[in-house]
């Protein structure tokens, strides 16, 4: 995955759970805890607002999202469906690819419907 791909995933991670730690960003993308400092840093460079705390993790602040891919709900609903079943029926790469994609419709389906 290139570095641009990865930051946008970074924040996709951080918009879906309250706060994520740095070891697991690392483990998620396969990179150094030293690469994930360089990354949040070029993201707060760039503008976003990432707050971090030591032994805790990092959050986006208050308000900041990304445009959410516009699923309806009948949609987003099929997807996270199809996603149970790649788990169970594919192999580990095609599943790993899969849940990442899913990790946009459950923000999809958390900022439009309230899943």
């Amino acid at each position: 995955m290139n570095r641009i791909d990865r930051l946008a995933a970074i924040v996709i991670q951080l918009q879906s759970r309250r706060v994520v730690k740095a070891q697991d960003i690392a483990e998620k993308f396969s990179i150094s805890l030293r690469t994930v400092y360089r990354d949040i840093h070029a993201l707060e460079e760039a503008g976003v607002p990432v707050a971090g705390e030591a032994g805790i993790g990092y959050r986006l602040m208050e308000g900041y999202k990304l445009p959410p891919v516009m699923f309806t709900q009948d949609e987003a609903s099929a997807l996270l469906t199809a996603a149970k079943l790649m788990q169970s029926m594919s192999d580990e790469n095609s599943s790993k690819h899969y849940t990442s994609c899913c990790s946009y419709c459950r923000f999809a389906c958390l900022d439009i419907h309230g899943f």
